[in-house]
């Protein structure tokens, strides 16, 4: 389910999407990018929407996902 990012109280926001930015396997490529650069990015991704957060029912757990991950979860949950 899609939450809308408006509705999210800014410090858990700002808290979520640290920890998506900071996440395991996260690759920026070559050049190294400053974790408030980061957070500035992915907040912009979710106003322009980019980006999405979504809760997990069967999990009970918050995420950000890119348009692009969604559209492959959508199309993996279609086959």
């Amino acid at each position: 389910m899609i939450v809308p990012w408006q509705e999210i109280p800014p410090e858990t926001l700002d808290n979520l999407i640290e920890e998506f930015v900071t996440r395991d396997g996260t690759d920026y490529g070559e050049q190294e990018i400053g974790t408030g650069t980061k957070v500035a990015q992915v907040r912009e991704q979710l106003r322009r929407g980019q980006a999405s957060v979504v809760f997990d029912d069967v999990t009970e757990t918050i995420s950000i996902f890119t348009r692009e991950q969604l559209d492959e979860l959508n199309r993996s949950s279609s086959s």
